[in-house]
């Protein structure tokens, strides 16, 4: 009987879905994807094979939840996979704390401790765990494995991750933690193969979609990142404001008299692009929009790209490369263009038909820093860390 890992990333209403058929040597192909949507709804499900062709859709007359949907999904892999057995389920955990630097094996003493970081991102970490407690439950024998956001910046150096705060504060663990760690890591991984230079030296990543962060690597290895103690922080994006002086919190509840529940509502689901442009948090409806307003969240956005593309290349002490990754970055020339174009006093030289047609390499021959658009794959590196795991390497 052939193995899989099956790689869930779960959302508040979702269930996004890899099963990858695991081969010799560690070898893993992508066997079928697809996601679980509006699972508190009018519920659908739908998969594709790895060529993108449909094998598989469903809808539901009542709300499945997650716990009805991951059944149905589990049986549905079953029945289509043949004498396929899933040998391993990896998740996309946000955020792993202090504790956890490394994927995990769960058991329920793990996902415990994982539930005291859901302060830390609420946006994010409830949902993520609540698939691996419902597995738990139902279908112990699975092996699960977490994969933590937070984990590939632990090579941050204490200075860079260090707030102005009293100990009595800070030795809560409150410092800079970064997110987006499993996207950093998969570039971090293949960027030997386009720039030995770049991947050697120092490279700025950016993970640009609906949540948006930025990494400097230094030989592959992340010493610093936009985001902090939580996945709000540094750049505005889809919903979230982004880096805010915290006497605009300050202001909200003495002035405005909001409380808590209020202000992380307006900070995480109605500020970033959305909030700016009162139109969409989806950046191709935005550049495809005529409202003024849609023109200054794109503005922004670039702006405040451009802000942090020279503190990381400060943290860095020169830049050799930007790689471009995510939704955005990979299919946004005009964003692209408007961040190389602010950047150009690094010693970047943007080729515009390369950028335009979203070529690998967009920057010039002759352009110091080099400049790529890289496609990132969370999904492969999770399922990487669960296949390593289970199999004992």
């Amino acid at each position: 009987m052939a193995d899989a890992i099956l790689v869930l990333n779960a959302g508040s209403s979702s269930l996004k879905f890899t099963e990858f058929a695991a081969g010799a040597g560690g070898a893993l192909e992508v066997k079928v994807a697809g996601n679980l949507e509006e699972l508190y709804g009018q519920a659908s499900f739908r998969a594709r094979d790895a060529a993108g062709q449909t094998v598989g859709e469903h809808a539901w007359a009542e709300p499945p939840r997650h716990a009805g949907a991951l059944e149905f999904l589990l049986g549905w892999l079953k029945e289509h996979s043949g004498d396929t057995r899933v040998a391993a389920i990896g998740h996309r955990v946000v955020h792993g704390g202090e504790l956890y630097a490394a994927p995990m094996r769960i058991d329920a003493k793990v996902l415990d401790t994982l539930e005291q970081f859901v302060p830390l991102a609420p946006l994010h970490q409830p949902h993520n765990l609540l698939p691996i407690r419902t597995l738990l439950e139902a279908h112990p024998d699975i092996p699960q494995v977490a994969c933590f956001d937070t984990a590939f910046h632990r090579t941050i150096p204490p200075l860079a991750e260090a707030y102005a705060l009293p100990p009595s504060i800070t030795d809560r663990g409150v410092r800079r933690y970064g997110f987006h760690g499993l996207s950093y890591e998969y570039i971090a991984g293949v960027l030997p193969q386009h720039d030995p230079r770049a991947a050697a030296g120092r490279t700025i990543v950016l993970h640009l979609g609906n949540g948006a962060s930025m990494c400097a690597l230094k030989g592959g290895v992340s010493v610093a990142s936009t985001m902090g103690f939580t996945a709000l922080d540094g750049l505005p994006m889809g919903t979230r404001c982004g880096a805010l002086d915290p006497g605009v919190v300050l202001y909200l509840m003495q002035s405005l008299h909001m409380d808590a529940a209020a202000i992380e509502t307006l900070l995480y689901k109605e500020s970033g692009l959305l909030g700016v442009s009162g139109v969409s948090s989806d950046m191709r409806a935005l550049l495809e929009s005529r409202e003024p307003r849609a023109e200054l969240a794109v503005d922004l956005f670039v702006y405040r790209i451009v802000r942090e593309m020279g503190s990381l290349a400060a943290a860095l002490g020169g830049l050799d490369a930007v790689v471009f990754t995510a939704g955005i970055g990979e299919r946004a020339a005009p964003v692209r263009r408007g961040v190389c174009e602010g950047s150009r006093w690094l010693g970047i030289e943007i080729d515009e038909q390369a950028n335009a047609r979203s070529a690998m390499r967009i920057s010039t021959p002759t352009s110091p820093a080099a400049v790529w658009v890289l496609p990132t794959n969370e999904e492969l590196m999770i399922a990487r860390h669960a296949h390593r795991i289970v199999a004992g390497t």
